[in-house]
């Protein structure tokens, strides 16, 4: 999976998208302290050890650097979106539960993230190993870095069975 480089001084603006996302019954923020524990064993069950790790960090900045979908009726959490956490300047890891996908959280997130990384100063951005890169392309405008796959994931560690000896 390729980076991708996003100019973050032509996002469109965040503004219609959260009107959306609220006409929606989501609230898309940031995450505070003492949820972090939620989240974390939320995105463990959905996703992956790593990015659990990646999420974690985000938390750690102050203000953190990871945006949550909440559905306001319940009060669940729906997706999450992270930047500044893998590399500075970088947006992920992002997941939407399955049962929530197709709504647009996924592009509110994206959103919330990227314009994250304009207020801190940064002019572009990276996507590190788009998955969905036709969505990064459509959302964001975003475009592929050239000979960036495995690019920072290059002989990352990942959790193994153990073995008999």
């Amino acid at each position: 999976m390729p980076d991708m480089l996003v100019k973050l001084y032509e996002l469109p603006s965040l503004d219609p998208m959260m009107q959306v996302m609220e006409e929606r019954n989501i609230t898309i923020r940031l995450g505070i302290p003492p949820e972090k524990h939620v989240v974390l064993d939320w995105i463990r069950e959905h996703f992956s050890e790593a990015w659990v790790s990646e999420a974690d960090v985000a938390f750690a900045h102050k203000p953190s650097t990871i945006y949550l979908a909440i559905e306001q009726d319940t009060q669940r959490l729906v997706g999450f979106g992270c930047f500044e956490s893998t590399c500075k300047g970088f947006f992920g890891p992002t997941g939407v539960h399955p049962d929530f996908r197709g709504r647009d959280i996924g592009k509110a997130l994206l959103l919330a993230c990227l314009h994250g990384l304009s207020n801190l100063g940064y002019a572009y951005g990276v996507i590190g190993g788009a998955g969905p890169v036709d969505f990064y392309k459509k959302s964001a405008g975003a475009i592929e870095i050239p000979d960036s796959s495995p690019g920072i994931y290059r002989g990352m560690l990942r959790q193994s069975t153990p073995q008999s000896m």
